[in-house]
């Protein structure tokens, strides 16, 4: 069995010694070659959990790894872009490619320029006049021609058109099945998540409230829903409940499954993703 790239027990984060807590309790795995989505509301954890992956927070409480050690000891097998994807504005394409270059001594040249050429985006542009999708792409690129055996993107799709964001997740799809990387990245816009993801991470409170690989996820979890006022109780076994209109929808586990589940643990390599563009017949 392949050892997971990224593997967290009981991980936790709070903000100042009296301040409140990002996340709390997560315990998961990232398979080795996995594509995992991690969603949730706002102030869910996903960026706190992100952060603590790419080394850029502390555990508070739990373990982290990323390849059997610290994510501050793996920076070189981790690649990190968020939400904003900082670019220097007033730098030209190649010159950002070239700090890139610089900063990693395993980058790859030929990856990034290749890559570039084939999203039509001009080295000589300046990152100011690209458009917001163009400047994800390179923001990818610096990530991917690291070479990491990590990819982490926080809401890589948050400042994206519908066009942008297919043509975004087909790349990075293509691109992640090149290079081996697994992927964990956060997102809101779930109904483009079933495209690429062999797993999916639900945040709430700070906390795991579901985690799994998708095929399992959908056999096993249902939605009911009922009159409003139905029930008087909480369904059993069930995650959440909210109001409809005119109803109450809830969902539900399978008994005995609870929310600290690992995604991917004990599983083999994740199964052959469906090519983008093409809606799987099975989600």
């Amino acid at each position: 069995m392949t050892a997971p790239v990224l593997d967290c027990a009981g991980l936790g984060h709070r903000y100042g010694r009296r301040g409140p807590w990002g996340l709390r309790d997560c315990t998961l795995t990232v398979p080795a070659g996995g594509v995992v989505a991690v969603v949730g509301p706002n102030g869910a954890g996903k960026t706190t959990l992100l952060h603590l992956a790419a080394g850029l927070l502390p555990a508070t409480e739990g373990t982290m790894r990323v390849a059997g050690a610290a994510p501050t000891q793996r920076l070189e097998q981790i690649g990190f872009a968020p939400q904003d994807a900082p670019l220097w504005p007033h730098l030209r394409v190649r010159d950002v490619l070239g700090i890139g270059a610089h900063l990693n001594p395993r980058w790859d040249a030929g990856l990034a320029d290749d890559r570039i050429a084939s999203l039509g985006i001009s080295p000589r542009a300046r990152v100011s006049a690209l458009s917001g999708g163009q400047r994800a792409q390179v923001a990818l690129t610096l990530v991917l021609a690291k070479r990491p055996e990590l990819l982490l993107l926080d809401e890589p799709l948050a400042n994206l058109d519908p066009i942008a964001r297919r043509a975004f997740l087909a790349s990075m799809f293509e691109a992640c099945i090149d290079s081996g990387a697994a992927v964990l990245f956060s997102s809101h816009v779930i109904a483009e998540l079933e495209r690429i993801c062999d797993h999916l991470v639900v945040l709430a409170g700070g906390r795991v409230r579901l985690a799994g690989e998708i095929d399992q996820l959908r056999r096993t979890h249902r939605m009911i829903t009922g009159p409003a006022g139905w029930p008087t109780t909480q369904p059993p076994a069930a995650l959440d409940a909210s109001s409809t209109d005119g109803g109450v929808a809830a969902h539900q586990r399978p008994p005995g499954r609870g929310a600290g589940h690992r995604a991917g643990a004990g599983r083999r390599p994740p199964p052959r993703r469906a090519r983008p563009g093409r809606r799987r017949t099975d989600l």
